[in-house]
């Protein structure tokens, strides 16, 4: 596979959860700027094979790797073996971007919420991109960028919806303290906030459900639902080399929803 020109090699991408939906469309849109990537799937391994596949066709390096967000105690083990693949192909390769994708939503009304949804949102959406992004530090290079993916309801309400937005809300929070910390290397971090978006998310309701993309066409400005393609190009966009002086912001893309 190809890896770049040997005066200046291709940036390289982790991007957590890029095997459906959000992460599949950044890993792919990355590719096609010239992006290597390294994409990470917790379930579904065919998923994470037929997206390498479409990455590798661009002819872009890229390499699968099971990782669950939530279990902290395997992130040496992944370092070890994101290591050894950068050093595979080039001495002092290092990663030029982290995009903090893996998620889901667990809704669940109030009067119905559980510990254990709590204590599985807390460990998707701020105490595993965090140890994640801790565990990484090493391996990113100076000047590299951070994109943590939060949700336009940490903005407006959706019942059901109160675990998983608070949790988004700490890692938005999280994504400028980031920004403080790794500044001094020349790290951006940044959150993308997608509004309701076409994919398997939330039962691939905004997808699926007729009455539910009624609703959100009709309370959003550009009068549609979002597509995952929306937010990868957002993301893609944002790591690129002319967006280096943004950081600690968070983008909402989601079309003008509930303005």
């Amino acid at each position: 596979m190809h890896t770049g020109s040997p005066l200046l090699p291709a940036r390289v991408a982790l991007v957590t959860g890029g095997n459906k939906g959000i992460g599949r469309s950044i890993a792919l849109q990355l590719a096609t700027r010239g992006w290597d990537v390294i994409l990470t799937y917790r379930s579904d391994p065919a998923a994470a094979r037929s997206v390498a596949a479409d990455i590798a066709r661009q002819g872009r390096d890229v390499m699968t790797l099971a990782l669950d967000v939530t279990d902290s105690g395997s992130f040496p083990a992944c370092l070890d073996t994101m290591t050894g693949w950068l050093q595979s192909r080039g001495q002092g390769r290092k990663l030029d971007a982290l995009i903090n994708n893996a998620g889901a939503h667990a809704p669940a009304p109030f009067g119905a919420i559980t510990a254990d949804d709590i204590d599985l949102l807390h460990a998707l959406h701020f105490k595993g991109p965090l140890l994640l992004t801790q565990a990484l530090s090493p391996l990113l290079a100076d000047g590299a960028r951070i994109v943590n993916l939060s949700s336009s309801l940490t903005r407006h309400t959706a019942a059901g919806s109160l675990v998983y937005a608070a949790m988004k809300g700490a890692l938005e929070v999280m994504t400028r303290y980031l920004a403080l910390e790794l500044g001094p290397r020349g790290i951006t971090v940044n959150a993308v906030a997608p509004g309701p978006t076409q994919t398997d998310f939330f039962g691939g309701a905004v997808r699926d459900n007729p009455d539910v993309q009624r609703y959100v066409s009709d309370h959003t400005a550009l009068g549609r639902p979002g597509h995952a393609e929306d937010i990868g190009a957002m993301v893609a966009a944002l790591v690129g080399p002319d967006n280096h002086w943004v950081t600690a912001q968070r983008i909402e893309v989601g079309g003008g929803i509930l303005l």
